[in-house]
């Protein structure tokens, strides 16, 4: 028999649950615009929802993640009223299936009866102890799968965006015993890279240079991986950071009565040391 911890708050948890099911059902009937929705239409809406999330989950504002997780989830209210309305599936059978997924790639927490082992963090005698040894197990039972993807591989959406992408492909060959022995002797392969590009560079070949610099920047994912970055959070992180000081440049530099095209490398460099100064 299935078995599970007991929720905190589960009854205003399913009240609020049944609230968002009324709420998207009426609009549904009674709202034009909801009315008119359909897989295609609001595609675009859920991927721009998951990228305002991604944004809000950097910034680590708990307002901001709570508004954008029920933008996302209004959208899968959607594609589930879509899926119920033709006779596929509906809310329940989405939350049953996830469920059962889990049941069956955590065979370290439950039996296959859903029932939690006697001893958890043990699968026939093994010891499942830490997170990697978790995430190798995962790979191992997403193989056995009815279903189930075909290739280590073959699970990454092609759609994703290639840093994210790269980073999961080392990620699930990792799983499967495909990486370094030592997380340090990936510099000497960055530097390799690094030295190729060069080269390619002195040639003046573009699509050699493109190829290189692809390596390139492939090494160094694989580097942020072993030491546990998260390079797309580096990145974007970064990406923030640039955008502050520049707009502190630019800005600075109007209450100065210039524009940016006006002045000289070593005054902009200036202005950006002061924003870095400041804590910018």
């Amino acid at each position: 028999m299935e078995q599970h911890l007991p929720v905190k708050n589960l009854e205003s948890k399913i009240a609020a649950w049944e609230r968002a099911l009324g709420v998207m059902q009426t609009l549904r009937k009674d709202c034009p615009w909801d009315a008119k929705q359909n897989n295609e239409s609001i595609r675009q809406n859920s991927i721009e929802e998951m990228y305002e999330l991604a944004e809000a989950l950097v910034s680590g504002d708990p307002k901001e993640i709570k508004k954008e997780c029920g933008d996302v989830m209004e959208q899968l209210f959607f594609y589930a009223m879509f899926a119920e309305e033709d006779g596929l599936f509906d809310m329940a059978d989405i939350l049953n299936a996830m469920c059962d997924k889990l049941v069956f790639r955590h065979p370290h927490v439950f039996n296959p009866d859903g029932s939690l082992i006697s001893q958890v963090g043990v699968r026939g005698g093994e010891q499942v102890g830490n997170a990697d040894e978790v995430s190798k197990l995962w790979e191992q039972v997403k193989q056995k799968e009815k279903d189930g993807n075909k290739t280590i591989l073959s699970g990454i959406p092609s759609s994703l965006p290639s840093l994210i992408k790269a980073y999961r492909m080392q990620d699930k060959a990792r799983n499967a015993g495909f990486d370094w022995e030592k997380k340090e002797d990936v510099w000497q392969k960055v530097k390799e890279e690094i030295g190729e590009f060069e080269a390619e560079v002195g040639n003046m070949d573009p699509q050699k240079m493109e190829a290189e610099f692809g390596d390139l920047l492939f090494s160094l994912i694989n580097a942020a991986r072993l030491y546990k970055i998260k390079p797309d959070n580096a990145l974007e992180k970064t990406n923030q950071k640039f955008q502050r000081r520049f707009t502190y440049v630019e800005t600075e530099a109007k209450k100065q009565g210039k524009m940016l095209n006006d002045m000289t490398l070593s005054e902009m460099d200036a202005l950006w040391d002061e924003a870095k100064a400041k804590g910018i």
